[in-house]
């Protein structure tokens, strides 16, 4: 459990800084030269969601509590945003929905 949890999480940081640094290109002038450190931090995003040993459909939807957790993270640490305490409910709420969708049993 924990390392699908820790695989997700690194997957999620994957997807974030290959989507903040053309953002930061496109809405606060920063160098284009960003975005090739943003299309290999892409092509490493859909490379680790593909590690998962269960069906494409079932990571990615679980994928996505993950993520919603490390952007809440983001907000705070990057954009120096406190979340609010519904943010941190929310973020909660999309984590038990990933272990619900993971780690539930399953017939044959």
């Amino acid at each position: 459990m924990l390392k699908t949890f820790g695989l997700f999480a690194i997957t999620a940081l994957a997807e974030i800084v290959g989507c903040y640094l053309p953002y930061l290109w496109l809405r606060q002038g920063k160098s284009a030269w960003l975005l090739v450190p943003a299309a290999a931090s892409l092509v490493l995003f859909a490379w680790l969601l593909s590690l998962h040993p269960t069906a494409a459909g079932r990571v990615y939807a679980a994928y996505g509590g993950v993520y919603i957790g490390a952007a809440i993270v983001w907000l705070w640490i990057v954009d120096g945003i406190r979340p609010t305490g519904w943010d941190l409910l929310g973020s909660a709420l999309a984590l038990l929905g990933m272990a619900i969708i993971m780690f539930a049993p399953r017939g044959a």
